[in-house]
Order: structure tokens, then sequence, then C-alpha cells
């Protein structure tokens, strides 16, 4: 069977396809064997002679003697059915004038008294059944009535062979369910054979996607499927060579970046330190002043700058680590996008708030979460139009909870709206024309986001404006 498994998959779906026709062939065969020694075993013990019910009837007119004018009284119906079989006799009693008293046949069989008395003791045909007519005598040596039996003159079953109809039933649907058997069993076991190397592949493509090509793919196989695994492995080769010398670029970048930032910081804080003293001390002139003031703005920028690419590099650290506390969303938020009205009141843009649905305690990393917003809202603020605004909308919805943040400006241009959220990236037009900002913002909130287990993501308004939106995990602090 080891062999099979490595044909060709056309192969193996033909020998299958050809093993499902021939084993349900051979197992209809002894189903239909079976099935006929059945019928035959249970035709020769089972069926009735012909005459089998009319060598009861003596039984019948004797008892019918002994009780005589008692049956005609509807109460003796339970006795009188004790002693006519039910399945092969239909029977009905009547009075002297042939009217029906009680019976399961039903019909008016004699029209009077003297047709009655015609039929006493005779044996006469009803629609395909014989009806023998047996006396009632009174004590007088009057007919009091009679009792008719009907019953039939050919071959009948014996009582409990329903069940061989659903046996003959079944056995003539036995080759569909053969059929579907067969192909459900060939299927699982193809399947079995196909599932190996898709796992491998399966866990060799996330392994990758990881920046892990640290293993191996042990299938060896001349099918389609041998093929693909060869081919992967190929390809995994190739991207060692390549996305490793990649990935260890990116490593240096982004220590290097660290290291940068650590050692700007200390000069750029004694650059802005000196220049904000000397501007206190009151010993410049004007001049000096205007240069001052200068430097010590500047100084300011590049203090933003080295913090925001020190944070930056921590975030490549975070591996979803979460510090959550219980906080009111709506007052928490509130409170956060006040802090930024009296930069957006500078530029003439209104900031606006608003929740939907948002009431409750939820447990959440607020200082994640502010920075988040912090880098979106104050991204807005420089790419919003003067007297424009900037809309922060809040819901909840399904242990989610759902940022919208709207501004008045030019927007993304097509095709910006994930490279937006990429490290370093500034946009050379529309957005990108404000000075001062360092492409990390949006990278930063992006994996703050994912931190959390979230999404984000970046678009225009029809009406014009960007839009960034991005929802976190959060639970309600009562669960």
């Amino acid at each position: 069977m080891k062999k099979i498994a490595h044909w060709s998959l056309k192969s193996q779906f033909t020998l299958g396809f050809a093993l499902i026709l021939a084993l349900s062939l051979a197992a209809t065969v002894i189903t239909y064997a079976f099935g006929v020694l059945l019928f035959t075993r249970m035709e020769n013990s089972s069926v009735y002679p012909a005459n089998f019910y009319e060598k009861q009837i003596p039984g019948i007119k004797e008892y019918i003697r002994e009780e005589n004018t008692a049956l005609l009284d509807p109460s003796r119906r339970e006795a009188l059915e004790a002693q006519v079989p039910a399945a092969g006799f239909l029977y009905q009693v009547v009075d002297g004038e042939g009217d029906y008293i009680y019976g399961t046949l039903h019909d008016q069989i004699f029209a009077g008294k003297r047709q009655l008395y015609d039929k006493l003791n005779t044996v006469t045909g009803l629609r395909g059944r014989y009806v023998q007519t047996v006396p009632v005598i009174g004590g007088d040596g009057r007919i009091s009535g009679a009792v008719l039996l009907s019953y039939t003159l050919s071959p009948t079953y014996a009582e409990g062979r329903g069940w061989l109809a659903a046996v003959y039933i079944a056995i003539l649907l036995s080759p569909f369910f053969y059929i579907l058997l067969f192909t459900l069993l060939f299927a699982r076991r193809i399947a079995g054979r196909m599932n190996e190397p898709i796992r491998m592949l399966m866990q060799a493509s996330r392994k990758i996607a990881d920046k892990d090509l640290d293993f191996t793919i042990e299938y060896r196989s001349g099918n389609e499927l041998g093929q693909l695994c060869a081919a992967f492995a190929q390809m995994q080769e190739e991207l060692r060579s390549s996305l490793s010398a990649q990935w260890r670029l990116e490593r240096e970048k982004a220590e290097m970046v660290e290291a940068l930032a650590h050692d700007l910081k200390t000069p750029v804080s004694l650059i802005s330190g000196y220049a904000e003293a000397l501007l206190e001390s009151g010993a410049a002139d004007d001049r000096q002043r205007r240069y001052l003031s200068v430097i010590h703005d500047n100084a300011q920028k590049s203090a933003g700058l080295v913090r925001q690419l020190q944070y930056s590099a921590e975030v490549e650290r975070l591996e979803g680590r979460l510090d959550v506390s219980p906080v009111e969303l709506i007052p928490w938020t509130e409170k956060l996008v006040g802090q930024f009205e009296p930069a957006a009141r500078d530029k003439g843009i209104r900031l606006l708030f608003h929740p939907e649905g948002a009431d409750g305690v939820y447990r959440i990393d607020t200082e994640k979460l502010e920075r988040i917003l912090g880098n979106i809202i104050s991204n807005s603020i420089s790419y919003a139009s003067e007297g424009g605004r900037i809309e922060v909308g809040l819901k909840t919805q399904e242990r989610q909870v759902l940022y919208r943040i709207r501004d008045t400006g030019p927007g993304f241009k097509p095709g910006e709206e994930k490279k937006v959220f990429a490290r370093f990236y500034r946009a050379d037009k529309a957005r990108g024309q404000a000075e001062g900002h360092s492409g990390l913002g949006l990278y930063i909130a992006k994996r703050l986001v994912e931190s959390h287990g979230g999404w984000i993501k970046a678009g225009n308004a029809e009406d014009g404006g960007a839009v960034v939106t991005f929802a976190i995990a959060a639970a309600d602090a009562e669960e």
C-alpha cells in the first residue's frame, strides 16, 4: 500500500473508483444471493395452503352450535372474535330477518328472511371471497339468525412477516448503500494520504510567516504532492538566502536606530536646556532671542523625534504584553481628546467627540491606548485644513472597542491607505507636506493595536478627508 501512496493522484483516484465499483458489485451479488435464499426459506416455511382458512371453519361452526342464540347478543362479540382468526377471516352476525347485528363484514348480504334461508349451510361467492352461512337455531327449533364466515381460497402468509418487506427493500437498495460506503472509505484513505504533505506545507507556511526558515519537509514521493513539497523546499532555500539577509538588515537597522536615538537624547536635551536657560536669563538682545527661540523649538522637535524612535524600538519588543486596568471609557476618552484642544485651536480646528453606546467600565491598557489615539489625533491636526474639524467616534461591538478618527484634510492618495502604516513612511504630496514628522506615528499605532489583538485601517470619507479606524479587544470589567 505504501507504493500506491506514491502513485500520481490521477492513478490513485482511478484505482479507487475501480475498487469502489468492484467491491460494490461483489457485495451486491452476495446480498442478493442471501435475499434469494431468505425468500426461498420463508416461502417454504411460512406460506399457508389455499384451503388453510376453510379447514378452520368446522371448529368455528362447532363453537357457534354450542353458543347458539347467545351469539346474537352484541356483548358476545369479543368471545366470538376469540374463535374467528382476525387474519384471513371476516364475519357477520345477522338476526332472523337477515339484518346486520355486528361483525367485521359490514356489507348487507341478505335482502330478507327468504334469501337468508336460501343461503343457510351453503357457500357462496362475494367479490373474490367465499361466504359460508352457519345457522343459529333457537330452543324452539326455529332459525333465530346466522353467522356468516368470509374467507379466501388462495395461498397466504403467516402473521409476523411485515419485517420481511423492509428486508427485501433494503436488499434491493443495497447497491446504493455499498457504493456510498466504499466511496467514503476510499475517500477517507486517499484524504489521509494527501493530508500529511498538506499539513507539512501549512506548517512550513506559518513558520515562514514567523520569519523561521529552520525547518525541513520530510515528504518524498514522485506524485504531484511530492513535487509540490520539493518545489516548496527549493523555494525555502531561496528564501533562506534572500530573506535572511533582509531580516538581518532590518534587525541591524532597528538596533542602529535605537542606538542613535539613545546617543542623540542627551545632546538634544542639553541644547534645548541651554537655549531655554539663555532665553530666561534675559542677557540676549532681540536678535539673539529670535535665534535662541528657533534653536529651542527645533531642539524640542528633535527631542520628540528621538522619543518616537526610542518608543518604536520598544514597540518591536512588546510581544503582546499588556497592563490592563478598569476604566470608564467615555470620560477617559473625553479627557484625552480635550488635551489636544489647544493644539487644534491654534489652527482654528474644531475637535469633536461622539460616543455611541460605550457606557460602562472596560479593562484596557490605557497607556497604550493613549499612545494610539495621541498619534492618530496629532497626525490629523497636522494635516487637517485650517478652520476644519476632527471627529473622534467611539462605540463598542462584539467585545471590542472601536474608534473612528476623521479629519477634513486632503485625505490619503489612492494606494496609500496601507503604506501609511509602514515605518518611516511619509507621502511626498498632500498629507506628506507637513514638516516635523518622523513617519512613525501611524506605524507605532498599528503595532500597539496589533498587540491588543485588534485591527486598524485607513481610508477616505465620501465627502473628503482622511479616516482612520481601529478596534481593540476590551472585556467588560464585570466579566
